[in-house]
């Protein structure tokens, strides 16, 4: 038998499968739900998005393989399979209790299970919440609307999600088009199945010939997609259009939408990201969400990677490892070397854990500056580390050197001490190292610098009593006189000047982070603040349960996060550049000059009296470190909320097995009844159709009114007449077969209307 042949029994064997087009409604309903909680990606962690997956892949499976008839069975396995694929993807926590084994009890053993069970919190619910949601769908999608009205929403929440969120989602836009047009194709086929069997018997004989224009149309889009990666969307959302066509930003309700550096500036097209070639700074750039890295912290910062020193006119000098002036191998836990004096400042540890998403190389090690100790390199249990990784001890850089060919670490931990912000304390200081000729080198400025950069940084800081207060007018000035966008009107140039801050000042006024961040750096070593230009990544965002209100009312001031810990997803669109001056005594401080951004400074903690010590008499309770120690009570709005979630859940579910027992008694009527309930459906639908019956018209009369707009119903509309009327006023009762016809005319009715 030719591979031709085989191919055709085996569609064969699929379209006559008596319920083929249910099984596919189940896969579809799945699959769109599934692209659709793509705009959790980020918020959700990465085994919350799978238990959700496998749960609605694993409800299709069981439905596939198990009889329409066993429907208790199917539902308790589908629930089942859903608890155990949740229990499959957490990452449990050893449950340990501070009781001796011999001393136990049975409440203790509950204790311990509980405190298993607590760590299901929140996917338990999510993969309950979306089982639900697919069996109210299986059975709700039985008509063609219906089906439109699914489609649509999934679409809708979609291109909302992508207009007011960092996320890029019009690739799951792009898949539920893809999957509701091949699911309305199965629904037509579906539909000529019921109406027309001898002609569906006909072509399912020669199947290739029903499938080959589905399988043409569907490769075309493909490799159109394949082939025009790079290319912008030509479709945006009706949002966004609207408001560009009138010159504003669209805003972002989560996250920061919009940070970046251009990889290529000769391109208008080119994506934000980390900028491997600083030398040639401008241009425009398109925002690329991508996911980059997840950082697990215990505080929120910016996540600094290079720093350059020496400005060009067009841009940032590189500065490769031959050019740095001190390098300082690492070491497991080693402190690294610091060459300025912190003595006034007061810090800060912040530990880091970050997990790279993609397998691209970077020069240096992302994190809170600056690193003081390396703890591991992908691996935690490791007793040393790569010889590739090396500190530039002057720069503050963790770089990552591929001379061996090794590949950048996909994970690693760090620690940081960040520097309290003091502003009363950099005021009484100088910005200036004890070494002037050090100093020098952070003023170093192009002789091509026009006069009236060097003449406007000395106009924004003439108000100023000392060096702190110069750097705060310049970031201000800078914040407030100029708009921030991605993409700056290169028409505005008008060819005077050829310096990229000279420009930026004075003619374009308008740009992203580097036109911002070097203006900065100019207009500070112009009036005589020893300063170099940085480059990372902004904060990125926390899963929505992090920063969002929970719900009950006004969160309380721990629910607030003030130091921002947790576990930030960093995109490509969240690479973004700074400047950093430095203070005698306090090191490299910060500044955030780009409008709409702001450095998450950390500040000195408020010292609150001590709250009395609990009588020795009170008892801990002996459950597990790890809930016990995250958990400063019980919380009691968590607890009401699950509650209510559940008999919410319970009681849907009731009403979900209930439903066949209301169609039982529908079909327990007698067969006039039926026929009767039946008509009266159907003048409904024929009355918002536009057909009305009049108050003195009986059916009969109504019908033959009706006739002259739908001549090929005239037949049916009369048979149904004739059985209502027998139905009605006849002492016969009509017979199950009967009733069946009946409803079968009703239907070809509803279908033509």
């Amino acid at each position: 038998m030719s591979l031709l042949s085989r191919v055709s029994a085996f569609v064969r064997r699929i379209v006559v499968v008596s319920d083929w087009y249910m099984k596919l409604s189940q896969l579809f309903i799945a699959l769109i739900v599934i692209n659709t909680l793509r705009i959790f990606e980020g918020y959700w962690w990465e085994e919350t998005m799978a238990a959700a997956t496998s749960t609605l892949l694993l409800a299709v499976a069981v439905d596939w393989l198990l009889p329409r008839r066993m429907r208790a069975i199917r539902i308790v396995s589908q629930v089942v399979l859903a608890a155990l694929s949740t229990v499959y993807f957490v990452d449990f926590k050893k449950v340990t209790l501070t009781l001796p084994e011999q001393e136990r009890t049975v409440n203790d053993s509950f204790r311990t299970i509980w405190g298993y069970a607590q760590q299901l919190h929140p996917m338990i619910w999510i993969s309950g919440a979306l089982l639900l949601i697919y069996l109210l769908f299986d059975q709700w999608i039985k008509t063609r609307p219906r089906l439109f009205g699914f489609i649509s929403v999934n679409i809708l929440v979609l291109t909302i999600a992508d207009s007011f969120t960092p996320i890029w989602l019009w690739d799951e836009v792009a898949w539920v088009v893809l999957l509701g047009l091949l699911w309305l194709v199965a629904n037509h086929l579906h539909k000529l199945e019921r109406q027309h069997p001898g002609s569906w018997k006909e072509l399912i004989e020669y199947p290739l010939q029903l499938m080959l224009p589905i399988v043409v149309v569907v490769s075309l889009l493909m490799t159109a997609g394949v082939l025009m990666p790079s290319i912008s969307p030509v479709i945006q959302d009706p949002y966004t259009v609207w408001k560009e066509s009138k010159g504003e930003k669209v805003n972002v309700f989560l996250g920061d939408k919009g940070i970046e550096a251009p990889v290529d500036v000769s391109s208008s097209d080119s994506s934000s990201g980390y900028g491997r070639e600083d030398s040639q700074l401008g241009g425009g750039f398109d925002f690329d969400y991508s996911p980059v890295m997840t950082i697990t912290t215990s505080h929120r910062s910016y996540w600094r990677g290079e720093t350059k020193t020496e400005y060009t006119g067009a841009g940032w000098k590189v500065n490769d490892e031959t050019n740095r002036e001190r390098i300082a191998s690492v070491g497991k836990d080693w402190e690294l070397p610091l060459i300025e004096s912190r003595d006034k400042a007061e810090t800060i540890k912040v530990d880091q854990v970050v997990k790279m998403a993609k397998n691209d190389n970077y020069p240096v090690l992302f994190a809170a500056s600056p690193i003081t100790s390396v703890h591991w390199v992908d691996d935690p249990d490791a007793t040393v580390l790569p010889k590739s990784l090396k500190w530039a001890v002057n720069e503050q850089e963790l770089i990552w050197s591929d001379k061996p060919q090794r590949k950048f670490p996909q994970s690693y931990s760090v620690t940081s001490e960040v520097p309290i912000l003091d502003e009363e304390g950099l005021r009484k200081t100088e910005a200036e190292f004890s070494d002037p000729a050090e100093t020098k080198a952070y003023l170093q400025l192009p002789k091509s610098l026009p006069s009236r950069v060097r003449a406007l940084a000395m106009t924004i800081t003439s108000g100023a009593v000392d060096d702190y207060d110069k750097a705060k007018l310049i970031e201000n000035y800078l914040r407030t006189n100029y708009q921030y966008t991605n993409k700056p009107d290169k028409s505005k140039l008008n060819g005077d000047s050829k310096d990229f801050v000279d420009q930026f000042l004075f003619e374009l006024k308008e740009g992203y982070c580097d036109y911002f961040s070097t203006a900065m750096a100019v207009l500070s070593r112009s009036a005589g603040l020893p300063t170099r230009w940085v480059k990372g990544f902004a904060p990125g965002v926390l899963p929505a349960s992090e920063y969002v209100p929970q719900a009950g009312g006004i969160p309380t001031g721990a629910e607030l996060n003030p130091d921002g810990a947790g576990t930030y997803t960093v995109r490509n669109s969240d690479a973004h550049s700074w400047v950093e001056i430095y203070f005698d005594g306090y090191g490299w401080i910060p500044f955030e000059p780009t409008a709409g951004f702001t450095f998450p400074y950390s500040v000195t903690e408020v010292k609150q009296e001590a709250l009395p010590t609990p009588s020795p008499e009170v008892k801990t309770d002996p459950v597990t470190e790890e809930v016990a120690n995250n958990k400063a009570g019980t919380n009691y709005s968590a607890i009401i909320w699950i509650a209510a979630a559940v008999v919410v859940v319970a009681l849907l579910l009731l009403a979900f097995i209930r439903l066949p027992w209301i169609r039982s008694r529908y079909r327990s009527y007698g067969g006039n009844d039926r026929i009767v309930w039946e008509t009266e459906k159907l003048l409904r639908l024929c009355r918002r159709k536009g057909y009305d019956r009049k108050e003195h018209e009986t059916l009969r009369e109504a019908i033959q009114r009706w006739s002259p707009s739908h001549k090929r119903l005239n037949q049916l509309f009369h048979e149904v007449v004739d059985d209502f009327e027998r139905a009605k006023y006849s002492s016969v009762q009509s017979t199950g077969a009967d009733t069946d016809r009946f409803i079968l005319k009703i239907k070809a009715i509803k279908e033509e209307l």
